[in-house]
């Protein structure tokens, strides 16, 4: 895309694709993805710092102002092009370095260039999370697992869902009923663990292959969309992000999607996505939403 391009894979997301993704709207039901800033409460994973709240009056006027503090990926998150490089190389997308990225002043590959357009297009689930139930194939959230490619081909296939060129990619694997039904005592276990140990896509050439030739982002309700740690000598991190500049989503919140997608036997939708203009940022939160 460019020596000089911070946008990766979100150039896929041309005017033509966006306006041929806006004929999935019918009934202009919209659903949002957003699992709220403080789900994790005071336990975020990765130790990340938990979101606060501060809501204060401002006297003599009947008025409230409030503060929020939180790290942007311990909630629904998109991965911006600063967060991940690669390691051993330690160079992120475009060759850019940890040196420039810290630089005084410096911006480069910060979220803010994903604001400019947003994150537009049709989006599609795969709920694997049902399929595999259907099969009766075995699953756990809080264990190293992997999701492989040919289930995620057989869901797509059962759901009757098309895959085209530009695509947003969104799997749904369960992880937001495991920590639902989880205690506190057992997500607390889970933290204890380093790294954590997670499900999610398993990392192969043949993964990368195909999100290369179909999607123009990823996304899921997993921690790490990815099977954490690696099961491979590389993190799909590592290619998605540093190679080629494709935004990862984790936490996404799929619950009410999945069921309206089941209700209406139709799993492609308008997808919007308009990431907070930070400049610099490293990730944020999605302001996501699906029309039908």
């Amino acid at each position: 895309y460019g020596e000089d391009d911070e946008l990766g894979t979100l150039n896929r997301l041309t005017k033509e694709v966006v306006v041929e993704a806006a004929k999935e709207i019918k009934t202009g039901e919209r659903i949002s993805m957003n699992w709220p800033l403080d789900a994790q409460k005071d336990i975020p994973l990765f130790n990340r710092q938990a979101f606060h709240k501060n809501v204060y009056a401002k006297p003599p006027r009947c008025v409230n102002d409030d503060v929020w503090t939180f790290n942007t990926q311990s909630s629904s998150q998109w991965d911006g092009l600063r967060h991940f490089a690669y390691q051993k190389e330690r160079r992120f997308y475009n060759g850019v370095t940890m040196d420039q990225i810290h630089a005084e002043g410096s911006n480069v590959l910060g979220v803010h260039n994903m604001s400019e357009r947003g994150i537009v297009g049709r989006g599609i689930l795969l709920d694997y999370h049902s399929w595999r139930q259907d099969k009766d194939i075995p699953h756990d959230a809080f264990k190293i697992g992997s999701i492989k490619l040919e289930h995620l081909k057989e869901v797509a296939n059962a759901q009757g869902t098309e895959i085209k060129h530009g695509d947003i990619l969104i799997i749904r694997s369960g992880f937001m009923v495991a920590f639902a039904a989880a205690s506190r005592e057992e997500i607390e276990a889970v933290r204890q663990v380093q790294p954590h140990n997670l499900t999610g896509v398993e990392q192969s050439e043949a993964m990368l292959e195909w999100i290369w030739d179909n999607f123009s982002a990823v996304a899921g309700d997993q921690p790490a969309f990815e099977c954490f740690p690696s099961q491979r000598e590389f993190y799909l991190h590592e290619v998605l992000l540093a190679g080629w500049g494709c935004p990862i989503g984790e936490l996404f919140d799929l619950e009410a999607l999945a069921e309206h997608c089941k209700k209406e036997k139709r799993w492609s939708f308008f997808l919007t996505s308009e990431v907070c203009n930070v400049p610099g940022g490293v990730a944020s939160p999605p302001n996501i939403l699906a029309i039908f």
